[in-house]
């Protein structure tokens, strides 16, 4: 008799090995098409156990995992990924851990399956509500974050739907490990392995397939490089949400609190400067007191922030270090480095009308006390996540209370920002009547 983890690991296969690769990845959609049905009409302990299952087999293979992390890095460096890259794709034993704790908070949130919302008596007696249902089958194209992986599996099993993996080479080992634990979880407590799709193969052609299978898959979600969300929103035949790039501004207002600026700013620009919720643009209030603009921009370049300064903070500072002319090239630009462009403005006007031409809908923050500027910047600036007096590093969907996120989404149609187990349902009319006809 084959064991369930052997049959686990003669599914994850080099597709080109067998037949064409579109035929394969038609397959591959249509497997999770079939498997999604018995996902959504799972109990809530059943999708349970198996997210237990899943922690628990990222713990117990995390020697596999890392070994299979550790070639990538290998080959990451001799392909001269930059580092920013790297911290993207490296895992470690604590990273493996926070990955399992992840999809442990996962699982504790509320099922969002089968609530009827909304519930209305019309004046004919009939009842009228809205129950959550399932999307279907999600495509996930994404480049090197191997917990990327692991979260939009376990939101996509919390939340009924099926799932299908296109990672990018750059992790192509890491991903393939991490999925077969996943997998194997999934049959361990009887739930088809195919509710967890991995396109295992580095051929690009891969992805332009992936994105014709309309009759299989109800929702594309893209995360990367914005070359590769434009590709996928230009050619996709399947509905795509869509993030193109995180631009992210904080405005430092004159009455900000002294002792919460430079630990807001260095966490935000250097903590994890390749990541999309980075800061890549501070805007500072001309009125803003001179030795606390100039102190915090000296901590900055201190900690390694190359600072792309507008005029006048160039000839309001010449003394700075680690400072260059910013070019019109680096209004709107994401760094995802440790470069950060600085520009002085007149106030919260202006500082909103530079957001509004050069922001990304990701996420922008106001540091300030005065209320009604908070008040104004919150209702003016119109990306999708806006803070006040904390880092834009919140702008993640684990921090928001969401247990993880499966990305970002910076158009409004049907999510906007953090995506979690809510945003992939979807929901239907529910009628209960007696005997009601319509006139």
């Amino acid at each position: 008799m084959i064991s369930l983890q052997l049959l686990v690991i003669i599914e994850v296969i080099d597709l080109t090995h067998t037949e064409e690769l579109s035929e394969q990845i038609a397959k591959l959609a249509e497997a999770a098409k079939a498997a999604a049905p018995a996902l959504a009409q799972s109990s809530e302990s059943l999708r349970n156990a198996a997210l237990d299952a899943m922690a628990q087999n990222i713990e117990r293979d995390s020697g596999d995992i890392l070994q299979a992390n550790d070639k990538d890095l290998r080959l990451a460096a001799e392909n001269g990924l930059s580092e920013a890259m790297i911290d993207r794709l490296r895992l470690s034993p604590e990273r493996l851990k926070q990955i399992a704790q992840s999809i442990q908070h996962i699982r504790m949130l509320p099922d969002p399956i089968g609530k009827i919302e909304g519930m209305q008596t019309r004046p004919n007696a009939l009842r009228v509500g809205r129950m959550r249902i399932p999307l279907g089958v999600i495509a996930m194209i994404y480049e090197a974050r191997p917990n990327v992986t692991s979260d939009a599996s376990a939101l996509c099993i919390k939340s009924g739907n099926a799932i299908v993996l296109k990672g990018g080479k750059e992790a192509f080992n890491t991903n393939a490990a991490i999925v077969k634990s996943l997998k194997f979880a999934l049959t361990s407590v009887g739930l088809p392995s195919s509710c967890i799709s991995f396109v295992e193969t580095l051929d690009r052609k891969a992805v332009s397939y992936l994105i014709k299978q309309k009759d299989c898959i109800d929702l594309l979600i893209p995360r990367g490089g914005e070359s590769l969300i434009h590709y996928v929103t230009d050619n996709s035949s399947i509905p795509v949400i869509q993030h193109y790039k995180g631009v992210c501004h904080i405005f430092v207002e004159k009455t900000v609190q002294a002792q919460m600026l430079s630990p807001i700013l260095l966490n935000a620009k250097c903590q994890r400067p390749g990541v999309c919720n980075a800061m890549e643009c501070l805007l500072l209030d001309a009125e803003l007191d001179a030795v606390l603009a100039e102190q915090c921009l000296r901590d900055l370049a201190q900690n390694g922030v190359t600072l792309h300064v507008d005029e006048r903070i160039l000839q309001k500072f010449p003394q700075l270090q680690n400072i260059v002319p910013a070019t019109d090239e680096d209004w709107g630009k994401e760094y995802l480095s440790l470069d950060l462009a600085v520009k002085e403005v007149d106030g919260i006007k202006e500082a909103i009308a530079h957001i509004q031409q050069y922001g990304s809908l990701h996420t922008e923050a106001i540091l300030s006390s005065d209320y009604f500027k908070i008040q104004t910047f919150c209702n003016s600036v119109n990306s999708s996540t806006v803070l006040v007096n904390a880092s834009t590093r919140f702008a993640d969907g684990g921090e928001l209370g969401l247990g993880a996120e499966i990305g970002i989404s910076t158009s409004k149609l049907h999510a906007f920002g953090p995506m979690g187990i809510n945003e992939l349902t979807t929901t239907k009319f529910v009628v209960q009547g007696n005997g009601q006809v319509r006139n």
